[in-house]
């Protein structure tokens, strides 16, 4: 499959000129920063001005990974908030609305206090839903917003049913490399040092990339799926989910973001006016034809994109970030993920909970979000039904890797793929390093994925995207 269109997302088209140096020595620090997305960035920038050394790593390039893909929206209303009052607790939803207002007001304040130029607009946000089944979630959902006093509007009308409040929209990578020039005043960045390991030594963690080693008394996962497995068991607790996205050319600019039940827009201005689009969502281990997918997506309009992407969100089984410690009774490793598709608001309100951690200060949302939380039975239900999902896709995927809807030469032998392409052949293992899932093609982006935690690899096997630590490049046995 063919599709002439710049396949990345638009905010990468913004220049990325400030190059940060690559990690060349070992080097001993208070607190490791594992990735340098908006979560990363975040915690680095309160801790820039603390007494503690800090040090942030990014196997990339600075926010080129999850955070240059998102829509950009900052928002309160989600339609999330009915989700996390069954899941959780009424108490909890509130909580975590409040939450979401104050990582809004934090995100502003940094922008105004730091001057940051990154087209942030105030925007008409809505929600909507044109069901019957639908529209009474949605209508549930106003009540509990309405019962907290959020400023919520309401659309009524015979079909179709959408509440609305003011919210804001930004250039993300504008906001991040701004970010990233702030804090490297007084931190150390290194970018293309990969994170391979991580081993506890006396009371320093040794962190080991490719040639070198980081000594840290204290680590920060930010990178958007842990490798690490144990004993945080993540893939029980979260499932992930794919969406399409592409961004064309509009006439003009009415200054309103929406999102539904399976589709968000909204527009961004600069030399000329676009409108990002995002529909086609799903649990990663379905709708493995993603093809079909992004024909859908380009169906869906009749202009021509001119951006063509997708992202992978890690949505949690209660619908709640997992934000703090990663063991109970270790206070020197910490993590950040499971945004639930609302990594702006969540990756700032991250960098202040874990910063407050780190610096021993109290933090009212720590309680919400710890890894150690428990969990109700629908919550559980969840967990049960992505590992049905997981398992179904694996066993399909295990007995029949051979798809119908392959365009090109692929051809399966053992624990063998190989492509045949301009005559050569690109030979990797069909198993993902991370937890042994077989792959599938990607023939759109032209990489090979992992259908149950979204790992990426390119043709020939190296690893472009975790959890996955390791390529499956394949080499004959001598």
């Amino acid at each position: 499959m063919v599709i002439f269109v710049k396949k990345n997302s638009i905010w990468l088209d913004y220049p990325y000129k400030e190059s940060s140096k690559t990690l060349e020595k070992d080097i001993t620090t208070d607190v490791l920063i594992i990735g340098g997305g908006m979560t990363g960035l975040s915690v680095s920038y309160f801790l820039k001005d603390s007494n503690l050394k800090v040090c942030l790593v990014d196997k990339s390039l600075i926010a080129h990974g999850v955070s240059s893909k998102m829509t950009a929206k900052i928002s309160y209303i989600q339609g999330n908030y009915l989700k996390i009052k069954n899941s959780s607790s009424l108490s909890n939803a509130k909580k975590y609305f409040l939450s979401q207002k104050e990582a809004i007001g934090i995100l502003l304040n940094i922008i105004n206090k730091e001057h940051i130029s990154c087209n942030l607009e105030e925007v008409l946000t809505y929600i909507y839903a044109d069901t019957p089944k639908e529209i009474v979630k949605l209508q549930k959902e106003k009540n509990l917003l309405s019962s907290w006093q959020a400023n919520i509007e309401e659309v009524k009308k015979d079909n179709y049913y959408a509440i609305s409040t003011t919210n804001y929209v930004f250039h993300p990578l504008k906001y991040l490399y701004a970010l990233k020039r702030i804090c490297e005043k007084k931190i150390d960045i290194y970018e293309n040092t990969e994170i391979k390991s991580i081993k506890k030594e006396d009371n320093y963690f040794i962190c080991s990339s490719n040639n070198y080693t980081i000594k840290a008394k204290k680590v920060v996962l930010a990178c958007h799926y842990p490798f690490s497995l144990f004993p945080f068991l993540l893939p029980l607790r979260s499932y992930v989910e794919k969406s399409y996205l592409m961004a064309y050319s509009y006439p003009y600019n009415n200054h309103t973001a929406l999102l539904s039940q399976n589709k968000s827009y909204r527009f961004y201005e600069d030399k000329k006016i676009y409108k990002i689009y995002l529909s086609n969502s799903h649990n990663i281990g379905n709708h493995l034809n993603r093809k079909k997918e992004y024909y859908k997506l380009i169906n869906s309009i009749k202009e021509r994109p001119e951006y063509l992407w997708e992202n992978d969100d890690l949505i949690t089984i209660d619908y709640l970030p997992f934000i703090g410690k990663l063991k109970s009774n270790e206070e020197n490793i910490l993590l950040s993920t499971g945004y639930n598709t609302w990594g702006t608001t969540n990756a700032t309100l991250a960098g202040k909970i874990l910063s407050d951690i780190i610096l021993k200060k109290e933090n009212p949302y720590i309680s919400l979000f710890s890894l150690q939380r428990n969990y109700n039975y629908l919550a559980i239900f969840n967990s049960l039904s992505n590992i049905f999902i997981n398992g179904k896709s694996y066993l399909i995927n295990k007995i029949n890797p051979s798809k119908k809807w392959y365009s090109s030469d692929i051809f399966f032998k053992k624990n063998k793929a190989i492509i045949k392409s301009n005559n050569s052949e690109h030979i990797v293992i069909n198993k993902c390093p991370h937890m042994g899932c077989p792959l599938i093609f990607n023939e759109v982006e032209n990489v090979w994925e992992c259908p149950c935690h979204a790992s990426k690899f390119d043709i020939d096997g190296k690893c472009l995207k975790g959890p996955s630590k390791q390529d499956i490049s394949y080499q004959e046995k001598k």
